[in-house]
């Protein structure tokens, strides 16, 4: 039987910025990042800062503009943010209510396919408690919403537990399924490790149509037919489905707080993470804050 360990119900941030740049893996353009502590009830929070005014967009689900291949939030004025994904992963999962994330570029640096280096940069610096409780999101009702062959649904539960199974016809991935409780700070050693993935096939096309211009084996495990073509091989055994998770916590953490509940997905993706937070939000008898 697993103990769980107490951790404390105030909000928190971080003891003191952390910057990094990189290439981002779409746009192929270098952007720096600078992530900044903030004041209780802050939120999350990104700022455009090439840009001259109307740069501020919040991380929430109500401004995400695009979900293909990766999720893109931008604000009425056309400033935007693209793959926020892995590093709002790695916030929830170190629990970071309040931050100011400043970017000098379009896309946040995919740095190496994972959450890992967000997760060591944050504690490098440290995280402290602030004055405020925490506020999360408990799902009252069960909410699902369905695609042709795929579908995410999220019902009451007494923590936020993930269960995700994806199927690819490749003999490298096939048919492969997770199931965590996220307790005890497990984000750490049993998600943020895992790396975004691609087929060399699909290069060219998703090329040609301005995806994939940063990719390379130094950021994303990348597979040709039955082969991976990374020299190190894989970190987890089931790592394509990890990284799922991943992408998907990070996208539920565009509810604008932590959501208790048990969150199930079948080869879905950012689109249906969105739509789900849109079901379960817009209905107040479907949530509350506790």
């Amino acid at each position: 039987m697993i103990t769980e360990k107490k951790i404390s119900n105030k909000q928190k941030t971080l003891k003191q910025s952390f910057n990094f740049e990189g290439i981002g893996l779409h746009s192929g353009i270098t952007s720096k990042v600078t992530v900044y502590p903030e004041r209780d009830d802050y939120g999350i929070v990104f700022i455009r800062k090439n840009l001259s005014k109307n740069n501020e967009i919040r991380a929430h689900w109500s401004n995400v503009t695009s979900t293909k291949l990766c999720t893109t939030i931008s604000n009425n004025s056309g400033a935007s943010v693209q793959t926020i994904e892995h590093l709002m992963s790695a916030l929830s999962g170190m629990h970071i209510d309040n931050a100011k994330i400043e970017v000098e570029g379009p896309e946040i640096p995919i740095m190496d396919g994972s959450a890992e280096p967000f997760v060591k940069l944050i504690e490098k610096v440290g995280v402290i408690d602030q004055s405020k409780d925490r506020k999360y999101i408990r799902v009252l009702k069960e909410v699902i919403v369905e695609g042709e062959d795929d579908f995410v649904k999220i019902r009451p539960h007494n923590k936020f537990s993930v269960e995700f199974e994806i199927d690819f016809p490749s003999n490298v991935i096939s048919n492969q399924s997770c199931h965590l409780q996220m307790i005890n700070g497990n984000y750490k050693e049993d998600i943020s490790k895992a790396r975004t993935f691609g087929f060399i096939e699909e290069v060219d096309k998703l090329r040609s149509l301005g995806f994939a211009l940063g990719g390379s084996l130094d950021n994303a495990i990348v597979i040709d037919k039955d082969n991976i073509l990374n020299k190190e091989g894989l970190r987890y055994a089931d790592e394509f489905v990890r990284h799922k998770i991943l992408d998907s916590i990070g996208d539920l953490y565009l509810a604008g707080s932590p959501v208790i509940g048990y969150f199930e997905a079948r080869k879905s993706g950012h689109k249906l993470n969105n739509k789900l937070l849109e079901k379960l939000l817009s209905k107040k008898s479907n949530w509350t804050y506790v």
